[in-house]
């Protein structure tokens, strides 16, 4: 794995902040972040959330990566705590991945888990 910059209790390795950007750039997303959370569902109980957010909530914690900001609600942080986001690239998968220290179980796709 990557050299992953940690701010506080959350992990963004550099390739997966490049493509982070990038996206954004696609988008045409000038303000706001990534909002990471979880959710109730999945085929292993909890899935990930990941979507782009106009600005962080009240209560969200805000990390920040070389210029891209993340939030997580204080919920999904109970589960998110020590997690590494990063981006892999292989000839059968590509697309951002969750190494969560929480997840006792992850589903094959790797957008849900059992904590």
């Amino acid at each position: 794995m990557a050299a992953v910059s940690m701010t506080g209790a959350i992990g963004v390795t550099p390739k997966a902040v490049a493509k982070i950007k990038a996206a954004f750039a696609r988008e045409g997303v000038t303000e706001g972040g990534l909002r990471l959370g979880v959710l109730g569902g999945g085929c292993s109980g909890l899935s990930y959330q990941f979507k782009f957010d106009r600005k962080a909530r009240p209560a969200d914690q805000v990390f920040e990566f070389d210029g891209v900001q993340v939030f997580v609600d204080p919920k999904s942080m109970v589960f998110l705590n020590g997690m590494t986001l990063d981006y892999k690239e292989s000839l059968m998968y590509s697309g951002f991945a969750f190494d969560n220290p929480h997840a006792k179980r992850s589903c094959g796709c790797g957008t849900s888990f059992s904590a």
